[in-house]
């Protein structure tokens, strides 16, 4: 019984070890890179904004609108990028941001990953 136990705690030992190469620091970010409304539409004609305020260190306040679906939060900021509701917005270049969405059917039976490209409008 013991070595089964010694097994499985080295398992989540292994598996925790690897969650501290993943990303890298939260550094302070330039502010007008990310502040705006970044507007995009997807493959399927669907049109998004997201509205990035507040920009405070690595800190904003994120507004993600489309299809008539709203989500409000405050995000972090780490490579470039962050997370808000199903969305991953990634700052690309200067004024041009990839957004990628988990869409799921009206059913719910079946999700999948679009991916679109948002234009800053300062």
């Amino acid at each position: 019984m013991a070595d089964i136990l010694q097994i499985l705690s080295s398992g989540y030992v292994a598996a925790g070890s690897n969650l501290s190469n993943v990303g890298g620091k939260y550094v302070d970010v330039d502010p007008a890179r990310f502040e705006g409304r970044w507007s995009g539409q997807y493959a399927d004609g669907k049109a998004f904004t997201i509205s990035v305020s507040n920009v405070n260190g690595f800190r904003a306040k994120a507004r993600y609108e489309s299809n008539g679906s709203v989500k409000f939060q405050d995000v972090l900021i780490k490579n470039d990028g962050f997370r808000i509701g199903d969305s991953k917005f990634t700052l690309t270049r200067p004024g041009v941001a990839q957004v990628k969405t988990v869409m799921t059917n009206a059913q719910g039976a079946a999700s999948s990953l679009e991916t679109a490209y948002a234009k800053q409008n300062t």
